[in-house]
């Protein structure tokens, strides 16, 4: 299956503590269903110091399930379902990406 959330899009979160904050996702890990945003779901990680990095607390992003996510239309930002289509003729076919709300093509 196609991925509908890739790691570069710009997202909306729809529910939980950072309800509609937006970010970009960092990583996406397919397998546990999840994703990094930036700067959302900040948990504090108590970090053991060594030789190359110090000690203490730091802030991370921690994972989000991705359906609490949602693509942010290229148009207007808000959130919208991904839909897929083919582009072109014959052999220059090729899959895209479009946000359902507008219609426009998602970069990827």
């Amino acid at each position: 299956m196609a991925a509908k959330i890739r790691k570069g899009d710009r997202v909306v979160v729809l529910t939980g503590r950072d309800k509609d904050r937006t970010g970009e996702v960092i990583e996406v890990r397919p397998d546990e269903n999840r994703a990094l945003v930036r700067g959302v779901n900040m948990v504090k990680r108590h970090q053991r110091q060594t030789a190359n990095q110090e000690g203490g607390i730091i802030s991370k992003e921690g994972p989000i399930h991705l359906s609490n996510l949602a693509l942010a239309d290229p148009k207007d930002g808000k959130p919208t379902r991904v839909g897929f289509k083919f582009v072109g003729q014959g052999r220059d076919r090729k899959k895209v990406r479009f946000a359902k709300r507008s219609g426009v093509e998602i970069d990827g």
